[in-house]
């Protein structure tokens, strides 16, 4: 879950939506999950180097933080399936400009190391 404090005045709104998606794989299962729901098989095939266990603790704490839905169906054997909710896509969409940024500041990071060579 998120680990602004709300007690403690004023916060940066840029730091509050940090503390949501902070973690090695959130914006991972994000991006993954704006293709459409997943079941959590399918995630961890997915996510080279998730174990059950972390990707089950990452989804819980951002289904808590309102980023994804968690189906579970009654059946047997038992299915789950995560989705995002309005705020994980609206949250998505706005981190696509930061993952432009991104590779455009790598591609720069390594033509500049192309003419250092």
């Amino acid at each position: 879950m998120a680990r602004i404090r709300l007690d403690e005045g004023e916060v940066c709104g840029v730091a509050a939506a940090i503390s949501v998606i902070d973690g090695k794989w959130k914006t991972t299962l994000l991006w993954l999950l704006e293709s459409g729901p997943h079941r959590p098989g399918e995630l961890r095939r997915k996510v080279p180097g998730i174990s059950e266990k972390v990707l089950t603790q990452t989804l819980r704490e951002m289904e808590a933080d309102g980023l994804v839905h968690r189906e579970a169906h009654d059946v047997v054997p038992p299915k789950t399936v995560y989705s995002l909710t309005g705020q994980g896509l609206a949250l998505s969409l706005v981190l696509a400009p930061l993952s432009d940024w991104g590779h455009g500041h790598l591609d720069r990071l390594a033509a500049a190391r192309a003419v250092a060579s």
